[in-house]
């Protein structure tokens, strides 16, 4: 619920009991001033919660508030009672789909209106607005792009001893200052992006050569800028354990997906890459 990447949507989760930990203290930071148990500081990004059975005694150690206190302090709506599998079905027969939450028991609903939320640079509304440097003595010096990053991101690098520059997702990127390009997650349409994959190919054609890495969102840009297209998909990849084949030994890794788009490979340019995964 505080991944930036689900910024503008409505989550439906498909276990039967939610909330039974309930949630921790939002006043724990590390020695980096991260916040401890959440992927954003203070912040849930989904724009409405859908469950079957919401628990009302909680019980764990480390509880602070129960997760409907939680929401109702950060002004998040959320529904319970609801056959979440059937919605699921019903999303993976029809597609993605618009929708609300409405606090009205049956029809007709009046002035709905139902806007897009792919059609909004949702990367520039989740993004980071200044630069934020992490373990500033550390090395090597990574620069990561905030398109809507999971703050676990910068403790895996941290904890490996990288110093980490945050950057908005439409710095533009100097090689000479870093040693490596993250690209992180984000939310909506990678087309949406046009200045951060603009800085990226600056950085593929410099004679600094940088080793890149993108993940979820970022990976779809990188993708992009050297000549690939996105599409959504009918559903997302939402899930543990989808395959992924590696090209060239045919082998099978079972991964960890959450994207909402996929790459089209068939306009690479052949000469310089080739796809690893799909």
């Amino acid at each position: 619920m505080t991944d930036p990447s689900y910024h503008g949507q409505i989550l439906v989760l498909t276990y039967p009991l939610i909330g039974n930990y309930g949630v921790p203290t939002e006043e724990e930071f590390d020695e980096n001033d991260i916040i401890k148990n959440f992927e954003s500081n203070n912040k849930i990004w989904v724009s409405g919660l859908i469950v079957g059975e919401l628990c009302d005694v909680p019980s764990h150690w480390r509880l602070k508030y129960k997760l409907s206190e939680w929401m109702e302090k950060h002004n998040i709506a959320g529904i319970s009672g609801i056959d979440t599998r059937a919605l699921t079905k019903n999303i993976r027969e029809n597609g993605t789909i618009l929708g609300k939450i409405v606090q009205q028991p049956s029809g007709p609903f009046l002035g709905l209106e139902f806007n897009d939320q792919n059609e909004r640079n949702l990367v520039a509304e989740v993004s980071t607005k200044k630069i934020v440097t992490y373990n500033p003595n550390g090395s090597p010096r990574i620069c990561a792009v905030d398109c809507g990053l999971k703050l676990n991101q910068i403790r895996c690098f941290i904890s490996r001893g990288a110093r980490v520059d945050l950057v908005p997702w439409d710095y533009e990127l100097n090689p000479k200052n870093f040693d490596g390009l993250f690209l992180s997650n984000g939310p909506g349409d990678p087309a949406t992006c046009h200045k951060t994959v603009k800085n990226i190919q600056q950085v593929l054609v410099s004679d600094k050569v940088r080793p890149i890495f993108g993940i979820c969102l970022g990976h779809q840009l990188l993708a992009t800028a050297v000549g690939c297209k996105t599409y959504k998909l009918k559903y997302g990849n939402r899930g543990h354990n989808l395959p992924a084949l590696h090209h060239g030994s045919n082998r099978c890794f079972m991964t960890s997906q959450n994207h909402g788009f996929a790459v089209d490979v068939s306009l690479i340019d052949q000469t310089n890459y080739e796809p690893l995964f799909t």
